[in-house]
């Protein structure tokens, strides 16, 4: 069978987000889809197989960390769908049935997909005692982002603070159940983005995610709000860093971005 790696939320690669990618006839028993993910070694591996016809859905989908199966994962969908319409074998919308429902990606004229995700539910919560001392800096208001996502939304005081962030992992990992997302607005909004953004999964072994797309599910109704604006672009300031355009649609958020193939080969095992 074919593996791709596929970076995410980026336009050229080794940026964005990187995730393996296996299309499948059915899935296997979990071992071996956890020892596949463990052996890619990226934030997540996505795998799909094909659903008969006349369903809800077109492909079923999962995806794992090196660590654990995840319910949600933005990159890896998107990086799923790019191989799907890039190598033909799916035309048009995909619809992927998942843990967290039905979720379309859409192939849009100028090259990039878009994700149709639910959006989170944002609860405004009290900052946890030892999240500012984790974080290295002090939190102006934080949100619950529900039991999907998992995260913990703490906005800083500026783009620089959010940059210059270098956090205590172990301490993060005690204040939610996937990890933290910490966010400013943007310092310059002329430069393509409206916020941005940084994400530690400590809980699920990933200390920090290059290109969170389900983060954005939070973090766009967190900035609308905030900012005014259905649409907005998002920076994530990972080391590789990417891009993600948000459209918030009540219920629903709209996650764009564009991906590439940058490794394919054989998985012998």
């Amino acid at each position: 069978m074919r593996i791709r790696i596929v970076d995410a939320f980026t336009d050229r690669p080794f940026a964005g987000n990187p995730a393996g990618v296996v299309l499948l006839d059915s899935f296997p028993d979990d071992a071996w889809l956890q020892n596949v993910a463990l052996e890619v070694n990226h934030a997540e591996t996505a795998f799909a197989h094909r659903l008969p016809e006349g369903g809800e859905a077109d492909w079923a989908l999962r995806w794992f960390t090196p660590a654990t199966e995840v319910a949600m994962c933005g990159h890896a969908t998107l990086a799923t769908a790019h191989v799907l319409h890039s190598t033909g074998t799916h035309r048009g919308p995909v619809r992927f049935a998942t843990l967290s429902g039905v979720l379309v990606a859409t192939p849009q004229e100028d090259g990039s997909i878009t994700l149709d995700f639910p959006t989170a539910p944002l609860t405004p919560v009290d900052v946890p005692d030892g999240v500012a001392e984790a974080l290295g800096a002090e939190p102006l208001a934080a949100c619950d982002t529900g039991p999907q996502v998992g995260d913990l939304v703490v906005e800083l005081a500026d783009e620089k603070t959010v940059l210059g962030l270098a956090p205590d992992h172990k301490g993060l990992s005690r204040h939610s159940r996937r990890g933290i997302i910490a966010t400013a607005r943007a310092e310059d909004a002329s430069r393509g983005y409206d916020f941005v953004s940084r994400c530690f999964f400590p809980n699920v072994g990933i200390d920090e995610d290059a290109v969170t797309g389900s983060a954005h599910t939070a973090l766009a109704p967190y900035w609308s709000e905030r900012l005014g604006l259905p649409d907005l672009t998002g920076l994530q300031a990972s080391r590789r860093s990417g891009l993600v355009r948000t459209g918030l649609r009540g219920d629903r958020t709209l996650l764009t971005g564009r991906a590439v193939t940058v490794i394919e080969g054989e998985l012998l095992a």
